[in-house]
């Protein structure tokens, strides 16, 4: 699906202006949209509204226009028309009313809905839902067909607040992605994205890779289950599986490097991001070996995680410098925030873990991936499909857009 509309240039009618709705439907080609604005030229209209949607090849041509003033002018006028679509094997069907399209409510949304597939089945019952708030859906359009479908509706008449909690209740129990995020300027102009990185960024946990090397797997595995069971904090948790990396040759470092796999997409993500203007960082609970590997790589302009302590060229199973824990995620954050000139409600965080949350929360956007229960309930959106760069659709970037870009890519 394609659509386009057009502002209006001339001064809006009042509510008593008479005006007439003509819409165009049939086989799209060349020439439909010059041909009609041609037609209704004879009786000099103005156009007060126009808007055009391409499905599979059909056109919807709408244009809202001024009523001829001169006496039998709109008979003649309808005539015309209806003539001159037939002239082009098209269906036409003209309305009389007053005035401009009727305001649009206060609170405006954007709802991105995102499914593989995506059902007639889903797609009505967040529709249900947003009409249940009290919402207007003024507009639905596709952002991408692939990885997965998604597509994006604009929303009036309900506050983005109670319609995203609303909207995360429905897509939990059917099964769909949905992100609700305010309308406006922001949305286009969050200018720095902050990702968690394992898991996230990644697919890996470094700290497994690192202990495969080490032949602690187990013994990390076990300090990992403490802490998800409130045993112990993240810094116990850190301090207690790099000890066990103790001894170990630096040389492995090069090795967990290797391993490392880079989450379906993200890539695509950062490309597209670094376009777009936005800068990118990485924040993480593991550790600068890898991140550092990871921001040359990918050109980020942020990287920040612990630091494993080498000495004489061996692991000593302690970390230097400050702990990077939940509360130290979102203080970097706001660093980096702060570094890149960028306020922080034009922020995008993402992340996967319980350690993230304060990072999400900070951030103008929090975006939970593939994430905890606890994190999905937290943050204000979350994504379940296992392609990183869908975070761009969260910022109305379609796949199309996406593509081109590579394309002139020298």
């Amino acid at each position: 699906m394609s659509a386009s509309r057009i502002l209006p240039v001339t001064t809006v009618p009042d509510d008593d202006v008479p005006t007439l709705l003509v819409k165009i439907f049939g086989k799209d080609r060349p020439g439909i949209t010059a041909g009609l604005c041609d037609t209704l030229a004879a009786y000099g209209v103005h156009i007060v509204d126009i808007e055009q949607v391409v499905t599979r090849g059909r056109i919807v041509l709408c244009v809202l226009v001024t009523a001829p003033k001169a006496d039998g002018a709109e008979g003649d006028l309808r005539a015309t028309v209806h003539s001159w679509a037939e002239s082009m094997r098209l269906q036409a069907e003209i309305i009389s009313g007053r005035g401009d399209n009727r305001p649009r409510g206060t609170g405006r949304s954007h709802v991105t809905v995102l499914g593989n597939p995506l059902t007639a089945e889903s797609t009505a019952a967040i529709a249900s839902r947003i009409t249940g708030t009290g919402g207007n859906i003024d507009r639905i359009f596709r952002l991408a067909k692939y990885p997965v479908t998604a597509v994006e509706f604009e929303v009036s008449g309900a506050e983005t607040e109670p319609l995203r909690t609303a909207l995360a209740t429905e897509a939990a129990d059917i099964g769909v992605d949905v992100a609700v995020v305010a309308s406006g300027l922001q949305r286009r102009s969050q200018r720095l994205v902050v990702m968690d990185v394992d898991s996230t960024l990644i697919q890996d946990e470094v700290i497994e890779l690192f202990a495969a090397h080490a032949g602690c797997q187990a013994e990390v595995a076990e300090v990992t289950a403490r802490a998800m069971r409130g045993e112990l904090d993240f810094e116990q948790s850190l301090h207690a599986r790099v000890a066990l990396l103790a001894g170990i040759d630096e040389s492995v470092v090069e090795k967990v490097r290797a391993e490392v796999r880079l989450t379906p997409g993200a890539r695509t993500l950062i490309r597209t991001l670094k376009r777009l203007g936005y800068q990118v960082g990485v924040v993480s609970g593991g550790f600068t070996q890898v991140t550092d590997d990871l921001k040359e790589r990918l050109g980020l302009d942020f990287a920040s995680a612990n630091t494993l302590e080498v000495v004489d060229g061996k692991l000593t199973g302690r970390v230097i410098g400050e702990v990077v824990d939940r509360a130290g995620k979102a203080r970097l954050l706001r660093r980096f925030a702060a570094e890149a000139g960028v306020p922080l409600v034009q922020t995008v965080a993402i992340g996967d873990g319980a350690n993230d949350l304060d990072m999400l929360n900070a951030a103008g956007l929090g975006v939970a991936f593939n994430a905890k229960p606890v994190v999905r309930e937290a943050a204000h959106t979350a994504l379940n499909v296992p392609f990183l760069d869908t975070v761009l659709y969260l910022l109305g970037v379609t796949r199309e857009e996406v593509e081109a870009a590579d394309a002139h890519v020298d």
